[in-house]
């Protein structure tokens, strides 16, 4: 048999129907819903008389709105609302759902892989677009819309049309001081914010295989900034142990029998794909962004590019257009950059290894008193654990605030929000105008890269502040 690559082996698993030259019909393993973009969906399942074909496949949380102080007040009434609405459309339609004050409630992507809902070979849908995350684990894992939220509640299926494959090969490990985040980070920055558009994007290699299940969160997570469909990593031996003992995940003699499966649903040796490319994650240094789009990217040691470098017009206006709303010079050195605020959260860093390695940096000093520095765990289970572990203590004696958990300031809900003109380094996933409040302007980074900045109050190499391993 030809050899086939995951995405190949999950799509042909999951085919329920196909016409020549039209999108296929794929069964859901798993749907995971939200406050956010289901109201409608609900809806529109009464005004049509069905019901959730699948209420057993399909889980729900609290994320987006939650606030996350003064859990007892919601102040924002949109929020209230669609919370509200959640909870009642979940116990209409026999939906699990972990509400504000549910132990398991977060952010969907986090908490789905703590409670072992997500696993390899599973197709998986959300709306959301950062569903991604979920393919660290070998799943098929996309954000939906909220029409198609409609019909995976209805029929438990899903029409697609089928993607091609981009293989993203990491030659070497990451270096000292160097994260995942700062692997997609360049990523984006040298191949585009296009470079994956119509395909899923698998990541391949030895500076893959070394990362842990948290951290390959965090690169497929990102790979929808690549304009990726979805991102995805073969299950191995590090997916495996991390599954073990979680809560929806079979135990004892089952266990062996599933893990052997996943096992087989790897990339075949020799797998073709549609195109791949290289990046060697030896030279890559920690990463800052610098303009409104995750592509705007360079490595600390770097300056800010000016437009004068790019030939092509449209790129220059682009540029100049980010450089201006970011308030920087072409030219600068971007560890030269002040900040304002600082955000260690969201679906893209705020895993208990996130909170370790921002704790790691900041332990024993003190955040800037010209910065506004808050932490907030991706879970309740996270934020409890590092509790356990005194992580709170860390981050409230060098001046962070420490939160209840949510979206938060990813996407400028409730209370959390950056002031217009303000600057934030933000371990979140996107860098748009307005994306962390209207005005603000926001710098992607890794967790030990904003708890750096917090210290300094302006972007700095963290490996400086790094004990060098023995």
């Amino acid at each position: 048999m030809k050899p086939r690559n995951i995405v190949e082996k999950l799509w042909d698993q999951h085919v329920v129907y196909q016409e020549k030259g039209k999108p296929y019909l794929l069964y859901i393993d798993l749907h995971l819903v939200h406050e956010v973009t289901s109201p409608q969906a609900f809806e529109g399942l009464r005004m049509k008389e069905r019901t959730v074909r699948r209420p057993d496949l399909t889980f729900a949380t609290m994320d987006h709105n939650v606030p996350t102080i003064n859990r007892s007040v919601i102040n924002d009434q949109v929020s209230k609302t669609q919370m509200t609405r959640l909870q009642q459309n979940c116990e209409q339609y026999g939906i699990e759902l972990a509400d504000i004050d549910h132990p398991d409630q977060g952010i969907v992507h986090v908490i789905g892989p703590e409670l072992g809902l997500t696993q390899p070979g599973k197709t998986i849908v959300c709306g959301d677009s950062h569903t991604s995350t979920h393919g660290a684990f070998g799943a098929l894992a996309f954000g939906i819309g909220t029409s198609e939220v409609e019909h995976v509640l209805a029929t438990q299926t899903l029409w697609q049309s089928r993607p091609k494959t981009l293989q993203f090969h990491v030659e070497g490990k990451l270096g000292f001081g160097v994260t995942a985040k700062d692997l997609i980070l360049a990523i984006i920055a040298k191949f585009g914010v296009n470079v994956g558009a119509g395909h899923v994007i698998e990541f391949t290699g030895e500076g893959v295989r070394s990362l842990t299940m948290e951290e390959r969160m965090t690169v497929c997570n990102m790979s929808i900034e690549a304009g990726a469909r979805a991102g995805i990593i073969s299950p191995d031996e590090v997916t495996i142990d991390y599954l073990k003992g979680k809560r929806q995940v079979p135990a004892g003699e089952k266990f062996l029998a599933t893990a052997e499966k996943w096992r087989e649903l790897a990339s075949d040796p020799g797998a073709e794909y549609d195109k791949t490319l290289t990046i060697n994650g030896e030279e890559i240094e920690p990463q800052v962004t610098w303009g409104t789009n995750p592509s705007m990217g360079v490595g600390i040691g770097a300056t800010v590019p000016s437009p004068e470098q790019y030939e092509n017009s449209t790129e220059r206006d682009s540029v100049q257009r980010a450089l201006d709303y970011m308030d920087i010079t072409g030219g600068a050195k971007i560890s030269e950059v002040a900040v304002d605020y600082v955000f260690i959260g969201s679906c893209t860093n705020s895993r208990l290894s996130d909170l370790r390695a921002a704790a790691d940096v900041l332990k024993g000093k003190k955040v800037k008193d010209t910065v506004t520095a808050l932490v907030v765990p991706g879970s309740q289970s996270v934020k409890q654990q590092a509790e356990q572990e005194g992580l709170h203590h860390i981050f409230l004696e060098a001046g962070f605030e420490w939160r209840e958990s949510g979206c938060s300031m990813c996407l400028a809900m409730n209370e959390d929000v950056v002031p217009p003109g303000k600057r934030c380094a933000s371990t979140s996933n996107r860098n748009f105008e307005g994306r962390q409040g209207n005005g603000a302007r926001t710098h992607l980074v890794s967790p030990a890269m904003a708890a750096a900045a917090a210290v300094e109050g302006r972007f700095t190499d963290v490996r400086q502040l790094m004990a060098v391993p023995n």
